[in-house]
């Protein structure tokens, strides 16, 4: 059976893994073929199988695998038999049954809480499963699970199902067949998005002839320049980082078997017979959710018929080397900031194959594979890459609405152990060296969304309450790092102008702009509800500490309301600019589990 381990410290080359907290917060699924009783593999077989069955009728997971283990490991410790409340249409709603419906809910966050050879053949099936649960009716799969099919989908799941072995008619349901007739009729991988075609140039499906320039030389720029990497948005930053790499390398994996029938079941044409160029401005219908502007498509004609044959042949060669070499200076140090995480999924397997093309020896990239595990998450629908980790961010809701219940005395442990997970996840230092010429900002007393380790940029609530419930309060000098970190976006401050989202400068020098179905993601945003929660936070800082930097945050807040009170919508409303912006960590640890705090007061 597998098991989810936490705060561990093992897992395939482990040897090379390393902690700024000893591994507080991480989480990984481990496969024992001997654990487990058979009325436990049977009951897992079961909410399996349900699972598969309903798969077209409820598309994500109960994360059922969990809470059974959690169940498990603590039905000694708590009273897990208070029954539920049922009220009819016309019964009333009374303080006693609503106190037992909370109390229940209680119980149930308060289990949940209690978390603190690379690839085997038990990850292969795990993967193929949950590509099975999740593929659609037609055949392809969409960009998420509940999204309709699309080339970019179904190409790199049916590519993922024929590497992990599965033959072009196998799988559950005839899986791979279906896949390949939905490409197909959709008219072949050549008009996969932007960064379907990277992916594919880089496995030998494509050629790079086929991709838009993401020429490296961008990382030599001047910093002064608007279009620096500085000002970009981090993800995007991060992405186009690695990619512009490989594109300079134009790195090809080797030509297997598998590869080279891969070539004859994607493509329409003889592969051989392809004119790649034809197919770079190409995107399926699909997919196109924002599509490419004339002129962008223009700069990247003109880059791809001068500049790229310039810059590949003496002497100007010479400028390519040092841009690619510039560009993996820049990934190591990420690497290396965030202990081998990266700042997500996206970025960490594009960063740990330029490591391995760089060197496959390298410690880097050993110190890459240790980190795989904790990307990958297991629940009755197999098993998934997550996108970097939620720890802190569910801590903070959990510890939040746990205080909110008004029920402290019942749950002291819980309590206990939430904020000295907290405390232990703060990050401590700033990035490495001159981390302002690498383009990242100071980080000291911040909170990530996902652990310490992952180093990428809450106790207030807590500084409120008796030690005796909650545990020691945290230094009063690290409440104040966390009031140094003033932002109103969801990652870095939002340092570069509106008018660079949509230049020309934008997609010359951005390999991520292209990802036609993404918007709005070269530069960091200022967004609603960042700016309203760092209010939030703020106000209960100046109450708990109002000595310090008085007059800085009052600016701050006074700036703050003035900048709501613009973006305030004709009907009283607020747009979010994201359907959902995430204040990632920092500005949530403060002003959600501040707000509880109020709350608790308040009771």
């Amino acid at each position: 059976m597998w098991k989810l381990k936490i705060a561990d410290r093992g897992g395939p080359y482990s040897q090379w893994l390393y902690s700024t907290n000893d591994f507080v917060g991480r989480q990984t699924w481990e496969f024992d073929p001997d654990a487990g009783t058979p009325e436990e593999k049977a009951q897992v077989d079961k909410v399996r199988e349900e699972f598969y069955q309903n798969r077209f009728q409820v598309k994500p997971s109960g994360d059922v695998l969990l809470r059974l283990q959690m169940l498990k490991e603590n039905k000694d410790k708590y009273d897990l038999t208070i029954p539920p409340v049922k009220i009819g249409d016309d019964e009333e709603v009374t303080s006693e049954n609503a106190t037992m419906a909370l109390r229940r809910a209680v119980f149930t966050l308060y289990i949940t809480g209690m978390l603190d050879t690379m690839f085997s053949p038990e990850h292969k099936k795990e993967t193929l499963r949950y590509m099975y649960c999740h593929q659609n009716e037609d055949g392809g799969w969409g960009f998420h699970i509940e999204g309709h099919s699309t080339m970019f989908g179904t190409t790199l799941n049916y590519i993922c199902m024929r590497l992990l072995g599965e033959g072009p008619e196998g799988g559950e349901d005839n899986a791979c067949a279906r896949a390949q007739k939905w490409i197909r009729d959709h008219g072949g991988v050549t008009s996969i998005p932007s960064w379907g075609k990277t992916w594919l140039s880089i496995l030998g499906l494509s050629e790079w002839s086929g991709c838009n320039p993401m020429p490296p030389e961008f990382w030599l720029l001047p910093s002064f320049m608007p279009m620096h990497p500085a000002k970009m948005w981090c993800y995007c930053r991060m992405v186009y980082m690695p990619m512009s790499y490989l594109y300079g390398k134009r790195f090809v994996g080797p030509l297997t078997d598998v590869i080279l029938s891969l070539r004859k079941e994607l493509h329409i044409e003889p592969y051989n017979e392809i004119q790649w160029f034809k197919y770079r401005h190409v995107c399926a219908k699909e997919d196109l959710y924002y599509p490419h502007p004339l002129i962008q498509n223009l700069i990247w004609d003109s880059l791809n018929l001068f500049a790229e044959p310039v810059l590949t042949r003496w002497p100007l060669s010479k400028l390519r080397d040092k841009a690619l070499k510039t560009t993996m200076k820049h990934i190591h140090y990420e690497d290396e900031n965030s202990r081998y995480f990266t700042i997500g999924c996206v970025e960490k397997v594009l960063c740990m194959l330029a490591c391995w093309v760089e060197d496959p020896k390298s410690d880097a990239f050993k110190k890459h594979l240790a980190r795989v595990p904790d990307y990958l998450w297991m629940a009755e629908d197999g098993m998934r890459v997550q996108s970097f980790g939620s720890q802190m961010w569910d801590t903070g809701f959990g510890v939040q609405a746990l205080l909110a219940s008004n029920l402290h005395e019942e749950i002291t442990h819980t309590l206990k152990k939430g904020h000295d997970f907290i405390k232990q996840s703060q990050v401590k230092d700033n990035p490495s060296g001159d981390f302002k010429s690498m383009h990242r900002h100071i980080s000291k007393g911040a909170w990530t969304f996902s652990d310490q380790d992952h180093g990428w940029q809450g106790c207030l609530l807590f500084s409120q309450l008796p030690s005796e419930m909650v545990g020691e309060k945290m230094e009063t000098d690290r409440m104040f790092d966390s009031s140094e970190n003033g932002g109103l976006s969801a990652w870095e401050p939002a340092t570069a102008h509106e008018w660079l989202e949509v230049s020309s400068f934008a997609y010359i020098f951005n390999g991520t702009k292209p990802t036609e179905f993404f918007q709005d993601i070269v530069i960091e945003h200022e967004y609603v509800e960042c700016t309203a929660s760092t209010i939030q936070a703020l106000v209960v800082f100046m109450k708990l500490y109002p000595g310090h930097r008085k007059n800085e945050i009052e600016t701050f807040i006074t700036k703050a309301v003035r900048y709501l009170e613009d973006q305030q919508m004709l009907d009283g409303s607020w747009y979010g600019n994201w359907g959902i912006c995430f204040i990632y960590g920092t500005w949530f640890a403060l002003r959600g589990l501040a707000a509880a705090g109020k709350n608790c007061n308040n009771s």
